[in-house]
């Protein structure tokens, strides 16, 4: 019997038809998107995509991206959850090095005051980022077929899981990644059936620690917690420090667009005389309101929500305990990575560094999420297994 391609690829146990592909069909668009909003953020001229500097490096970047999905989709996901741990390993050690005195600043050159990148020369590599895949394959590996963390103990473990990497990353400083892991630990366990009751109480805990926690900031991110409440009460004056200059400004380009957004050439124009810092990275999503308006900007937020759809679903139809647990801690992540993006460029949510998923400018981001649509791919293209294992259980 002739095998499709799917089944050469993947093994005799795929299918062609299934809902991974809505999740790489979002991805593509989001990612498309991305490399023209970074071109008209980027350039002054409007016609044709440039074919140099960060519009050319985006693409090159969404290359990369789309390679790792691919290969990354490809081995069966018993050898992923085999590389679990050992991929944490790594990600730890590289998060270690990082904070290293004495490495060569032509290796870790802090950038805004953040060590979080490491030089290889042809391009940046950023641990964080590859940290919060390893993050969810060992706190997923760690949770299947277990039944401990249906106690208030039993949570513990995986608390440790997240801490470690949420810990190093909070020295670099990172803010903004440092927060993405604790949504992606909730939703984690929640799914693996710890108990409602449980959860309820360490969220509560973890707000009555929020002032403690906000002692322990740096001034500049004080200041725009306390800017950003300013604005909401409407002081002007208070609103309108240096550290809201970004704030204020997004706020103002993203308005700009209205509903229906500006042509090519004038949206290049106001980019280019208002600017905006950050806005082929942090603040892309200011630059696709101000061409497309707020069209555009539902738009984007439909894609993602197509993308977040699709890996639920493949969650859903999962009988693997690990694969389930896996997608859920990859949705929880790219939801609150969104969340947390745009809230920040219409005024929302403090200036905390968080990029927009597949969207932002960025190699280890793009190749980041891109892996983790491969694995969500890899999940919803084979088939279940018929003598599957019962996965978890639920209740009081």
């Amino acid at each position: 019997m002739r095998r499709t391609f799917t089944e050469s690829w993947f093994g005799p146990d795929a299918k062609s038809a299934h809902i991974g592909w809505l999740c790489v069909a979002a991805a593509l668009g989001l990612s498309l998107l991305g490399v023209y909003a970074i071109d008209v953020a980027t350039y002054p001229q409007s016609g044709a995509l440039s074919t140099h500097g960060r519009t050319l490096q985006q693409l090159m970047f969404l290359g990369a991206g789309l390679i790792a999905a691919v290969v990354i989709s490809k081995p069966n996901p018993h050898f992923i959850r085999i590389l679990a741990w050992p991929s944490l390993v790594i990600v730890i050690g590289l998060l270690i090095f990082l904070l290293i005195p004495m490495v060569p600043a032509s290796i870790v050159r802090p950038r805004n005051g953040c060590r979080g990148w490491i030089d290889l020369g042809a391009f940046d590599l950023q641990p964080s980022e590859l940290a919060k895949i390893a993050f969810v394959l060992a706190a997923a590996e760690y949770l299947r077929y277990r039944d401990n963390h249906r106690t208030a103990l039993g949570l513990i473990p995986p608390a440790l899981i997240t801490m470690i990497p949420v810990g190093l990353i909070m020295l670099q400083p990172d803010l903004g990644v440092a927060m993405l892991f604790l949504p992606a630990i909730f939703a984690i366990v929640l799914a693996a059936g710890s108990k409602m009751r449980h959860l309820t109480a360490v969220v509560l805990a973890g707000a009555l620690a929020m002032p403690i926690a906000y002692q322990m900031l740096r001034p500049y991110q004080k200041d725009r917690i306390v800017g950003l409440w300013h604005q909401i009460k409407g002081d002007a004056t208070a609103a309108s420090t240096a550290e809201m200059f970004q704030a204020t400004t997004a706020i103002s380009v993203s308005g700009a667009g209205q509903t229906e957004g500006y042509s090519d050439g004038k949206a290049r124009a106001i980019l280019r005389y208002t600017q905006l810092p950050e806005r082929h990275n942090d603040m892309v999503f200011s630059v696709i309101m101000t061409r497309f308006g707020l069209f555009g900007g539902v738009f984007v937020l439909a894609l993602y929500g197509l993308w977040c759809l699709g890996a639920l679903i493949a969650a859903a139809r999962c009988k693997d305990p690990f694969g389930r647990l896996v997608i859920v801690g990859f949705v929880a992540i790219v939801a609150a990575q969104v969340f947390i993006n745009v809230g920040m460029n219409v005024g929302l949510v403090p200036i905390i560094g968080v990029t927009l998923p597949f969207v932002s400018y960025g190699g280890s981001s793009m190749v980041t999420v891109w892996i983790m649509t491969g694995l969500i791919f890899s999940f919803a293209v084979r088939k279940p297994a018929r003598m599957a294992r019962p996965t978890f259980e639920y209740g009081n």
